[in-house]
């Protein structure tokens, strides 16, 4: 795994390391407590990368490693960097036979939150939806998606890939309130919905997002090869009925929210529960007040694609 430092990194070396897996995360940054063989690289260093992956002979890789915060960096940096990561791993993977690569996107492909206005063709929103990316980190991770794309049409006799798009990601600390990577802690969200408003109120804890993980390892074979995935929680991160929150807070999706029905999300992970047998099976409203306190593992250092 790439990036198995990362806030969702961490936990998806947990569930996996849980499922039976040797894990071995590549990272620019260790983390105390990973249950996992942890190696420092750059992997903008594209022969160290290759070497690495040759030593190793992984039998999957999953891809993590990004600037992983819209406007964290400027857009040509954050695309630069997304980009050539891709570019180096997806070299490794090939020329170490692996049998098979899944690689995370973003939901903020879709557009939503531009400054001149996006209204969506449907809702809820699914992998069908028309793209329109309209920052340097959604351009990179479109061009990732691309990046597979052409990986099966050339590479699809050698490996599987997929491609999946976690919504926005809670760490199990967090819901003890640990601040999210909006710098917002959860009730905080809650109780400003505007918080979550900029980003349809999308949520996906990182251990649901590990267990997406290990379902698409296991079956990687059985669904098409380069196949997208939503992956969220089962509900919108938002007290009220999603629709009525959405017509308080994005009045432009008004018309199109009517169709989402009680606490429905606004991004359907329908797909992965049709090919993957997969379901978030944690939601705001069963972990926020019974997560017990949380010991978060603490990487040695913030690394800026981790």
């Amino acid at each position: 795994m790439t990036g198995g430092s990362g806030r969702l990194g961490r936990s998806v070396v947990r569930v996996l390391a849980e499922a039976g897996h040797d894990v071995v995360s590549i990272d620019r940054a260790g983390a105390e407590g990973l249950p996992a063989r942890q190696l420092q690289i750059d992997l903008l260093d594209a022969a160290a990368t290759r070497e690495a992956f040759a030593d190793l002979a992984p039998d999957a890789v999953v891809h993590l490693a990004a600037i992983a915060v819209p406007g964290s960096r400027p857009d040509a940096e954050i695309f630069d960097v997304n980009t050539r990561l891709m570019w180096n791993v997806l070299d490794a993977v090939l020329a170490a036979g692996v049998g098979a690569l899944l690689v995370a996107s973003s939901p903020t492909v879709i557009g939503y939150g531009a400054p001149h206005g996006w209204e969506p063709a449907y809702l809820p929103l699914d992998e069908a939806h028309p793209i329109a990316p309209w920052t340097g980190y959604a351009a990179s991770k479109v061009a990732i998606e691309e990046i597979v794309r052409m990986a099966v049409r050339r590479d699809g006799d050698r490996a599987r890939f997929g491609v999946f798009r976690p919504c926005f990601v809670i760490a199990p600390e967090e819901w003890t309130g640990a601040p999210t990577q909006q710098g917002h802690t959860i009730v905080e969200r809650l109780a400003d919905p505007a918080l979550s408003a900029v980003a349809l109120f999308n949520y996906v804890d990182a251990r649901d997002a590990g267990d997406f993980v290990a379902a698409w390892l296991a079956r990687a074979g059985e669904v098409p090869n380069g196949e997208v995935f939503f992956v969220g929680a089962a509900d919108a991160m938002v007290e009220q009925p999603t629709a009525e929150a959405l017509a308080t807070h994005v009045p432009a999706l008004a018309p199109a929210a009517a169709q989402l029905a009680g606490s429905e999300p606004v991004f359907s992970s329908a797909r992965a529960e049709r090919l993957l047998g997969w379901r978030a099976r944690r939601s705001w409203r069963t972990e926020l007040h019974s997560a017990p306190p949380a010991d978060p593992i603490r990487t040695a250092e913030e690394a800026p694609h981790a």
